[in-house]
């Protein structure tokens, strides 16, 4: 599956759409080619270099976005869970989960292929203005249960979102949220 975290971002003068792609092997044409949004408004992280070298011209293209925070602060992101409680690439028991000095990671040893990845850290994460979460299917309900209502001594990468002061959310359907016990709301479908 690919990784398309869609983030918005505003300036002082005005409001803008910035998408930014988190996986080396999207093809821009699916998704990008159907929304009207200028190429300067996209962010992309290189392929082509080395996953190091990605990583931090990665990096340097959001400092250059977010000029004036040490930590990009997004309006919104939209993230994914694995089946494993990852999130971005971001994994269980990952020393990067421990990484507090860079907004984006290289990782070389992705327990999930491919082996090497981009990802932005936590605190880039827990900086946001909202953080949306979607979930589907059966095969995910396990580790909402764990992520959502189980306090773990060493919590799923998931479950260490937790925007610092900003509003985090879930989307999941009915098959995801089934072993939950705790209050949601319940829509209906579209």
């Amino acid at each position: 599956m690919t990784h398309v975290d869609t983030m918005q971002t505003h300036h002082a003068e005005t409001h803008s759409l910035l998408l930014v792609t988190l996986s080396l092997h999207m093809p821009q044409t699916h998704l990008l080619s159907k929304l009207p949004i200028p190429d300067s408004q996209v962010i992309t992280i290189d392929p082509q270099l080395p996953v190091e070298e990605a990583a931090e011209d990665y990096a340097k293209k959001l400092r250059q976005a977010f000029q004036g925070d040490s930590i990009p602060v997004f309006d919104l992101l939209i993230l994914g869970v694995g089946p494993d409680g990852h999130t971005c690439s971001l994994f269980p028991d990952h020393p990067l989960l421990q990484e507090r000095e860079k907004i984006v990671a290289p990782i070389s040893d992705s327990p999930k292929p491919p082996p090497q990845r981009v990802t932005l850290t936590l605190p880039v994460l827990n900086a946001a203005r909202t953080v949306i979460f979607v979930a589907t299917g059966e095969g995910k309900a396990a580790v909402l249960k764990r992520i959502l209502e189980d306090k773990e001594a060493s919590p799923l990468p998931a479950a260490l979102v937790q925007p610092h002061t900003g509003k985090l959310c879930w989307f999941l359907d009915e098959a995801a949220a089934r072993l939950l016990t705790v209050p949601f709301e319940k829509h209906s479908t579209l």
